[in-house]
């Protein structure tokens, strides 16, 4: 094993880091962060209500920083309420899926500058959803961006990036995972370059910019008149959250997860989209632009979410019958 030099040992030690994060995705970052570096300061959103009770739940990120010591700053606003980071005056900050602009006084604060771990290969996916969005578009690789911070939002330069295959078998919360942990080793593989002054940052080509913009309600329903493909990575995409939807009858449905078919479906071309062609305590199966699928996890409103075979056996047969449209 390669054991860190001495020098390195007194940067690690002397460094004084403020980490900046919300979500799942920030986690293993800063863990990885408090391994090798001493961090002053965790800024996180504000608790947020939650749940059916409304219960107030901290951050991911907040959860990890009290287990493990950290000192926590929630500001509502940080574009006003910043003077904490100004006091503590640190070397470097780090900002990953923190969910709030930060103001241009405090990306000019660091003497290494603010760094960003953003979720894509900039500059395609700029913005607050780029897993979702890469799934959704049927892209096959995605990948990891370290880069200094700018004014404009994941317009820095960038320092280094990894790329990650997309498989069928990916959600968006596998992706999450994967590109936490390789963000996290990136980021650990790019400081040292960024303290000894060897890092080479590369500019964004602007014309390759597209924007992954965060996910709204609407964009949460199925249109079953688009593909078996396109449905299927719409659906794989918002899984664990924010979860596909549809409705029945008016009930809200949570669709966690789809298998496109390649049975022959022709004697179903006359049936409008979203038509459900098959229902029993086995399967429902539905048609779309090209063919059919099959619901395989579905959740009804104010119900827990259940394969579609217990789903079939209990109160979904009276929901799920032949002819019905789900929209």
């Amino acid at each position: 094993m390669n054991r860190p030099k001495k020098d390195d040992l007194i940067i690690h030690k002397m460094m004084k880091i403020i980490f900046v994060g919300t979500t799942v995705f920030a986690v293993p970052i800063l863990e990885a962060l408090i391994h090798k570096y001493k961090v002053l300061l965790v800024v996180t959103q504000p608790d947020r209500r939650a749940g059916r009770k409304q219960m107030l739940k901290p951050s991911p990120v907040k959860t990890f920083a009290i287990k493990n010591q950290l000192d926590v700053f929630q500001p509502e606003n940080i574009r006003k309420e910043y003077q904490l980071l100004i006091d503590l005056n640190p070397d470097l900050i780090v900002v990953a899926a923190y969910g709030q602009m930060i103001p241009s006084i405090i990306l000019k604060l660091p003497k290494f500058h603010c760094i960003n771990v953003h979720a894509s290969l900039l500059p395609k996916y700029r913005g607050g959803a780029p897993m979702h969005r890469a799934i959704m578009n049927g892209d096959t690789e995605t990948g990891v961006t370290v880069m200094y911070m700018a004014d404009k939002m994941d317009s820095g330069m960038i320092l280094s990036q990894k790329t990650r295959p997309i498989q069928d078998s990916d959600t968006v919360g596998s992706i999450e995972h994967q590109l936490a942990i390789d963000g996290s080793e990136l980021l650990l593989a790019t400081l040292p370059k960024v303290f000894d002054g060897s890092v080479i940052p590369i500019a964004q080509d602007e014309t390759k910019v597209t924007i992954a913009s965060n996910i709204r309600h609407e964009d949460e329903f199925i249109d079953f008149n688009k593909t078996k493909k396109q449905i299927f990575d719409h659906v794989r995409a918002l899984n664990p959250w924010p979860v596909a939807a549809a409705k029945i009858d008016n009930i809200l449905l949570k669709i966690y997860s789809v298998v496109p078919l390649s049975d022959n479906w022709e004697s179903y071309e006359h049936h409008a989209n979203g038509t459900i062609i098959k229902a029993n305590n086995l399967e429902v199966l539905v048609k779309v632009a090209d063919g059919i699928i099959a619901l395989k996890y579905v959740q009804i409103a104010g119900k827990k979410p259940l394969d579609i075979k217990d789903l079939m056996n209990g109160s979904g047969k009276n929901i799920f019958t032949v002819g019905k449209i789900i929209n």
